[in-house]
């Protein structure tokens, strides 16, 4: 039985998707969001809620990119993303949650093919393993979905 790799699907599901414990999931409460208030960054507040979100999604592709052992995309070409310039042409709430949701998808469908083997090898360009860099998303995720809950109910009219 693979025990540990299945912990961490129904983890990211659920934090993702699903019911967590700690509350609304990350897709229920960013589907809320007014697309209008994503660029704002409130009196003292470093990010707005689209430096958020895709924050958020760098780390999901990044992660989805070392499962899938992908060598055009390397460390650098995602620190280089992180923290971006969001620009509102190219950039939006609608475009950057449909790409989240996305590749959450495709780490769930990439991990639904593996086995508890995979969480024991090491992360191309990090020095952990899977079950660190995995489990660190869903962390990560939950992390910054408090941030974007938080910013929400700041901005919202």
């Amino acid at each position: 039985m693979q025990t540990r790799i299945r912990n961490i699907i129904q983890n990211l599901d659920t934090t993702m998707y699903g019911q967590p414990w700690f509350g609304r999931s990350f897709m229920s409460i960013a589907r809320e969001v007014d697309p209008e208030i994503g660029f704002e960054k409130p009196v003292g507040h470093a990010h707005s809620l689209l430096d958020l979100l895709y924050h958020t999604l760098t780390w999901s592709d990044f992660t989805l990119k070392r499962l899938e052992n992908d060598p055009h995309h390397d460390l650098h070409s995602f620190e280089k993303i992180d923290w971006r310039v969001i620009d509102p042409a190219e950039n939006n709430w609608g475009k950057g949650l449909a790409l989240l949701d996305a590749s959450t998808r495709s780490i769930l469908g990439n991990l639904q093919k593996q086995n508890d083997d995979l969480l024991d090898q090491k992360v191309e360009f990090r020095e952990y393993n899977f079950d660190f860099l995995l489990n660190g998303l869903i962390q990560h995720n939950i992390y910054h979905l408090g941030q974007i809950a938080f910013l929400h109910k700041l901005l919202k009219p």
